[in-house]
């Protein structure tokens, strides 16, 4: 029984070998077979008749889905992924993250050092972080920071950006621009929503050093910062004229910050040439930079009135004399009192040869009509000639068309009607529409005086001089860690005695009064310097952060 079991068992192994190798021998065959019909299905074709197009795809408004699609339709294996923006914790929150430790947290405290090392690593991977509403969770930033933004991946953002509806703010950190994405990053940002007003392009420094790209006139920028770009003179004077020249001006951006540049002396006269007509700039950083006493003169020079050149005071009164001439086209006297003799001539012929068609049409008619109606027609004439010799003097619109409609009526019956309406409802209509004439020249009027040109501004004129109000608009200036000394000092000292005598004799005065903070810290003069310490107490009455300080000081005695 033994050698009976056996047998089987030991048999059992064996017997499948010819099985298996005659199966081996099918399954080869049929390989074979499956190796030969594999051409038939195709299979690498089918995957190129897949729509892979990325503009066939259409953006669903979420950045981390539109952007890791496109990126593989378009060939990308390896693209950075969307992520929040981290924040550091404060110190209470890592003191209550601490005391409260879960069995999470030991669990990844024993993990092995790798991972460990690589989260330290996190921040320094290519990514991009977002931030977003808390209401809504929409996106409203958007942070790339240490890796190069490729001609592709810009179109990738042209297509994915403008279906981000609340985008307020972009900020490119290191990302490796050159003159050529940054003209494509430029044609981008008109296709984004209307939000956009934030753009921060730091660490990228280029050499043609054309930023003044994004200072263009029809630019809807409102915040622009250009921290560490290796900016020097040329620079800041293509910024310079992208802030204001006789002939344009940016009227749109708010907040410029050039700080940590190589911007001097010459790179700042260009940006006070641009301050002395921009009226929207109210923030200005250039800490960190190299500039020296002329700098901070002119700069502090156009903070107070200041005279005009030969070309501003001949542009001053160019735009005078368009001013002049639009409000003499608008205003309704010049309709009414405002004919050429050569018009009136021709009111008057016009006039004369309906008198005539009128006494022939009367005399025509006097036979056919009773003797009731020629009555009515001799006192419509009457009334008639009445309106012609008062309106002598009006537009030849009002006066003509009902003599014309009078003419072609051909009986008297329908001539008296037409002078009821005339009476009566017809010049209502007609007033309704000039009215509604007078009220869109009116808006259009507003909108163009709503940013007016600053040479237009009242001047004072001194020996022969003309002179204009300083930029009262720009309210923060930072000119940390220049090289400035006690000279440049002296400059801005006046400008804030005049600000001071302008707020003593202007007491009711609405609208911007000129700088409200200036930090001068840190340059080439002692803490102690006399005019420092006047300019500091000076300042002290504008600066809206001191004031605030001294009600809430007064606020505490009182209550005390």
């Amino acid at each position: 029984m033994s050698a009976e079991t056996r047998a089987p068992t030991s048999a059992s192994p064996r017997t499948p070998r010819p099985g298996i190798q005659k199966s081996s021998g099918a399954v080869t065959k049929k390989g074979d077979r499956g190796a030969k019909e594999k051409p038939a299905t195709a299979l690498p074709p089918v995957c190129e008749e897949e729509p892979k197009n990325p503009e066939e795809y259409q953006c669903t408004g979420v950045l981390e889905t539109d952007f890791t699609e496109l990126c593989t339709r378009s060939g990308y294996t390896k693209f950075p992924k969307v992520v929040i923006r981290p924040y550091p914790h404060s110190p209470s929150d890592s003191s209550s993250v601490s005391s409260k430790t879960t069995v999470d947290d030991q669990l990844l405290s024993r993990s092995c050092s790798l991972n460990s090392l690589e989260s330290k690593y996190v921040f320094f991977r290519p990514t991009i972080q977002v931030e977003l509403d808390h209401e809504d969770n929409s996106l409203t930033e958007i942070y790339i920071r240490g890796w190069k933004l490729e001609e592709q991946i810009l179109g990738i953002f042209s297509k994915c950006l403008p279906s981000l509806s609340q985008l307020q703010a972009i900020n490119l950190w290191k990302v490796g621009l050159t003159d050529k994405t940054l003209t494509m990053f430029i044609a981008l940002l008109p296709l984004c929503s209307s939000t956009l007003r934030n753009v921060s392009l730091e660490a990228n420094p280029l050499p043609e050093q054309s930023y003044h790209k994004l200072m263009a006139v029809d630019s809807t920028i409102a915040h622009l910062s250009l921290r560490n770009n290796n900016i020097d003179d040329y620079g800041a004077q293509l910024l310079g004229q992208a802030l204001s020249t006789l002939h344009s001006c940016n009227r749109t951006l708010m907040s410029l910050n050039l700080a940590f540049n190589h911007i001097g002396d010459e790179g700042a006269g260009y940006i006070a040439d641009g301050l002395r007509l921009n009226r929207s700039l109210c923030w200005l950083s250039l800490a960190h930079n190299r500039i020296q006493d002329k700098g901070a003169r002119k700069l502090a020079e156009v903070l107070r009135p200041f005279e005009l050149t030969h070309a501003e005071v001949v542009q001053r009164r160019r735009l005078l004399l368009e001013k002049g001439s639009q409000e003499r086209s608008r205003s309704p006297s010049s309709s009414r009192h405002g004919d050429s003799k050569t018009e009136r001539e021709k009111n008057q012929l016009m006039g004369v040869s309906s008198f005539a068609l009128m006494d022939k049409t009367d005399k025509t008619q006097t036979t056919k009509t009773p003797r009731g109606l020629g009555k009515k027609k001799e006192k419509s004439g009457e009334v008639m000639k009445k309106e012609e010799k008062t309106g002598s003097g009006q537009s030849p619109i009002q006066g003509t068309p009902r003599k014309e409609d009078s003419t072609k009526a051909g009986k008297g019956k329908v001539t008296i009607p037409e002078q009821k309406v005339s009476k009566g409802k017809g010049p209502k209509t007609g007033s309704k529409e000039k009215r509604s004439i007078l009220q869109e020249s009116e808006y259009s009027a507003l909108e163009t005086t709503e940013m007016v040109n600053p040479l237009l501004e009242p001047v004072e004129h001194r020996d022969g001089k003309v002179f204009m109000p300083g930029n009262k608009v720009l309210s923060h200036l930072n000119l940390l860690r220049n090289c400035i000394t006690e000279v440049g000092l002296e400059a801005f000292l006046t400008t804030v005695q005049y600000q001071a005598q302008f707020f003593k004799s202007k007491t009711a005065f609405k609208g911007p009064v000129g700088p409200l903070w200036l930090c001068l810290e840190k340059n080439c003069f002692s803490p102690q310097c006399p005019a420092y310490i006047m300019i500091q107490k000076l300042m002290l009455t504008s600066d809206p952060n001191s004031k605030a300080k001294h009600r809430e000081e007064a606020a505490t005695t009182a209550s005390t």
